[in-house]
């Protein structure tokens, strides 16, 4: 699937020139479409071999390193293959309808952490992709303006 095939490229461009790109470094991208087309990712760009690009609403996720090609990136190959991807790194997309949603998807992913509510208001659960990427699904919420002198129990 190319990106001509894109209902709303206009709108895509938007984000993509003003949010941060996450580009995930995995050795094979079909493990990674099949996976995220489950739990309802659409593929916006897929160059086999070279690239793949997903998105979730607003979150988009890009994917390179096909075919071993991760192991010549200049800073990743300084690191054991054995090293778990994504390591103390968590990424956060936003769901609308949350617990709809965790409902329609916790019996295909490993869930790390279940559908709960939080102390800052807003609902989250937390998966593990196929590949060891964190992955946090949350409600939409005003996570830094409405918190401000935030404590957590550990600041007391």
């Amino acid at each position: 699937m190319y990106v001509n095939q894109v209902k709303d490229k206009k709108g895509l461009l938007e984000i993509m020139k003003s949010a941060v790109g996450l580009e995930l470094h995995v050795e094979d991208f079909q493990p990674v479409i099949d996976f995220y087309k489950s739990i309802g990712f659409e593929v916006l760009f897929h160059s086999p071999g070279n690239y793949l690009t997903i998105r979730f609403g607003k979150a988009i996720l890009s994917f390179w390193g096909e075919n071993g090609r991760y192991d010549e990136q200049s800073y990743f190959k300084n690191f054991s293959k054995d090293n778990k991807k994504g390591y103390a790194v968590e990424i956060r997309i936003p769901v609308d309808n949350i617990e709809d949603y965790y409902n329609s998807i916790k019996d295909k992913v490993n869930v790390t952490t279940p559908l709960k509510d939080k102390r800052w208001g807003a609902r989250d659960f937390r998966i593990e992709d196929v590949n060891g990427f964190y992955l946090c699904f949350t409600e939409p919420h005003d996570w830094i303006f409405e918190f401000e002198g935030y404590k957590t129990e550990r600041d007391d």
